[in-house]
């Protein structure tokens, strides 16, 4: 696949843009993968304080499906190793941010996969999600082809892979991690309610029962 052209276009455009936007694109490429984090850690959060331990399991499952679509890209990038077109597009304006080392491979994106299984692990624990972390996962994506560091199809299939595995992995585990979430509050161990949050009242509890016809106190 050769999108060595269309990389040329979008590096150009880059080198043309104001200074600004430059080091907007500079800062977000560099960064903007900790608001990813930062979103399932609030995810998990609001998750844990409510009842539901469907929620609580895909709450959890969203960054483990992160990690295993970046072990994933990983995997493909050391199968593939493509050179990065910032040493191998000649022609092209000089890249934004330093080229990565030879040896780092550049098919395809992990920064795209990781920000890819982000978005489809986020809106399907949470769908209102959609309309903030599709367009930021797609600006991930571009950012890394304006400051020059990856080709198109780097970008766009590291977007594929890394949605596609994690709405796999989460698919695949939220039956069983939801049992888990209930058997971890029925435990009442302090570190796993910790996880998971209490759930409702009495489900944490070890050794307390409902009887039909008693109510708890």
């Amino acid at each position: 696949m050769d999108t060595s052209g269309l990389y040329r276009t979008v590096t150009g455009f880059a080198h043309s843009a104001p200074l600004w936007v430059q080091r907007a694109f500079e800062l977000w490429t560099g960064y903007g993968l900790w608001l990813f984090g930062a979103l399932l850690a609030a995810l998990w959060w609001r998750a844990r304080g409510r009842g539901d331990a469907r929620a609580v399991a895909l709450a959890l499952l969203a960054p483990t499906a992160t990690v295993v679509a970046y072990a994933a890209s990983e995997a493909v990038k050391a199968t593939v190793d493509e050179e990065r077109p910032c040493r191998a597009v000649a022609g092209a304006a000089a890249s934004l941010v330093g080229c990565p080392p030879p040896g780092d491979g550049s098919f395809p994106s992990n920064h795209a996969a990781i920000a890819g299984a982000a978005a489809v692990a986020l809106v399907m624990a949470a769908r209102r999600l959609a309309p903030l972390v599709v367009p930021l996962a797609l600006l991930m994506a571009f950012s890394r082809v304006f400051v020059g560091v990856h080709y198109p199809h780097d970008v766009a299939l590291g977007l594929l892979l890394g949605g596609s595995v994690a709405a796999l992995v989460v698919l695949a585990l939220t039956g069983p991690a939801a049992a888990g979430v209930r058997a971890v509050r029925a435990g009442g161990m302090r570190a796993g309610v910790l996880l998971t949050g209490p759930g409702p009242s009495g489900e944490s509890s070890p050794g307390v029962r409902n009887v039909p016809g008693c109510r708890l106190p």
